[in-house]
Order: structure tokens, then sequence, then C-alpha cells
């Protein structure tokens, strides 16, 4: 436990002294602005004529009546979206950089325990992508009381921040199978080209109905679960999720262990 929390708060200084994680703070801002900016151009059309061209393609995306229902919704499918790739970008730069910055020989030497080291970077991304993904769901009713959206309940607001939390959890459980390909690339790019590669066959895949059973696609499938949700999802897809977070864990974990002979 003590090798825990001296590699947990190494890692915790490596994140406050960088860039990283205020770009990522700044982005997840943005997202719920954007999202924002939407909605008030559809409940005010006229304003799209004074914004130009940006306002005219923004009137012409319809998010259905301007309510807290669709409000939420969209937030639940934007954290499980573009979540993926802001979380395996997460991932892929606390395991990654220390290739990139060429510490990774300096710190397999330590006499720290390379399990202690594997699971404090994980506990790190647990708790950073946590905090971004309550900082988006916070600013977003931020801005949903500015542009005013109708419908609002406390009952509302309780059940979808449910369904946003546990749609960021199942996200990030996602997270080892990044961090293992952050640390077989050694770096950023193969992780990241995955996450790609996994959202848009996720597209593909849920078109022939198989989306319960690729881990990917699940945490979309359950954020618009409460809609008219036209693949439901079963027991087998949660088994197959957690499944491949802890086969991503391992396999992180082995790598580590065996990362000097690579």
């Amino acid at each position: 436990m003590k090798n825990i929390l001296s590699a947990l708060w190494a890692e915790s200084l490596k994140i406050f002294r960088s860039k990283i994680l205020w770009a990522t703070i700044l982005f997840y801002l943005f997202i719920p602005f954007m999202i924002g900016i939407l909605f008030f151009v559809q409940k005010y059309p006229e304003i799209a004529c004074k914004l130009g061209m940006i306002g005219t393609k923004a009137a012409m995306l319809r998010f259905g009546d301007i309510n807290w229902q669709n409000y939420f919704g969209l937030l639940n499918q934007v954290i499980a979206a573009v979540g993926l790739i802001g979380f395996a970008f997460i991932t892929s730069w606390v395991f990654g950089r220390e290739y990139s910055d060429r510490t990774i020989g300096n710190l397999l030497a330590l006499p720290t325990p390379r399990s202690s080291i594997v699971v404090s970077k994980f506990i790190v991304i647990l708790v950073w992508c946590f905090l971004l993904s309550l900082i988006l769901f916070s600013f977003g009713l931020l801005m949903g009381q500015v542009i005013q959206v109708s419908g609002w309940s406390k009952e509302l607001a309780l059940h979808n921040f449910r369904i946003f939390i546990v749609t960021s959890l199942l996200v990030i459980l996602l997270c080892p199978t990044f961090a293992f390909f952050a640390s077989y690339g050694h770096g950023y790019l193969l992780p990241i080209g995955f996450a790609i590669l996994t959202l848009i066959i996720a597209q593909f895949i849920g078109l022939v109905g198989l989306g319960p059973y690729f881990p990917w696609a699940i945490p979309v499938l359950y954020s618009v679960a409460t809609g008219d949700a036209v693949i439901p999802l079963g027991r087998i897809s949660y088994i197959i999720l957690f499944s491949t977070s802890v086969l991503g864990f391992i396999a992180t974990l082995v790598w580590w262990y065996y990362a000097d002979q690579y």
C-alpha cells in the first residue's frame, strides 16, 4: 500500500505540473458550451441569420423539442462518444508519455514494484476522467439554465444524472485497453488510432444488431437506453465490457512486468 501511495503521489505531481490537465478541463467546458449554442440557435432561429454561416449550419441540426429531456439525452450521448476519445487520450498520455519523454528506463529501474506504478496510473486516470465528467455535466446544467431550456424538474435531472454517471463509468472501464496499446505502441498514436477505430466500428456494428456484444458500443447504447432504444442491453453486455476491462488491465500489467524485455 505504501508503494502505491508513493507512486500515486508521483503521478499526481506529473499531472498538476503539466498543461494537459488544464487543456482537458477547457475541452470539457467547451463541449457543453457548444451544445448550449446549438440549442440556443434552434430555440431562437432568427439569431441564425445574424451569425452567418455558423448560425446557418447550427440551425440545420435538430435535436427535437428544446426541453431538458432532449438536452440531457444529448449530454449522455456526448459523454459516451466524445468521452471515449477524450478518456483514450488521457490514458495514452499517462502511459505513453513515459516513452515519449524517455523516462521509461528510469521508471523501471526504481525499487517501486511495477504493479504499484501501473495501479497508481489507473487510479489517476479514474479520478481525472470522473472529474472531467462532472465538469461537463455541471457546466452543461449551467448552459441549460442560461439558455432557459424548458421542462425542468428535479426528478428528471437526478434520473439523467444517474444515467450520465453510469455511462461515464462504463467508458472509463474501457481505459485499460487503451493503456495496453499505449504501452505496446510506446506512445500516443496507437491507442488514439485504436479509439477512433473502435468508435467507427461501433457505428457500423450497431447496424447489424451486434452493438450489445461490442464493448466500445455498450456505453453509447446505455446512454440512450431510456429512449426508444432499438437494441436493448442485457446482462451479457455488461459481462463482456467488464471482461474486456479486466483483460486490458491484466495485459497492461503483464506488459509492464516484462517491459524491459521488449
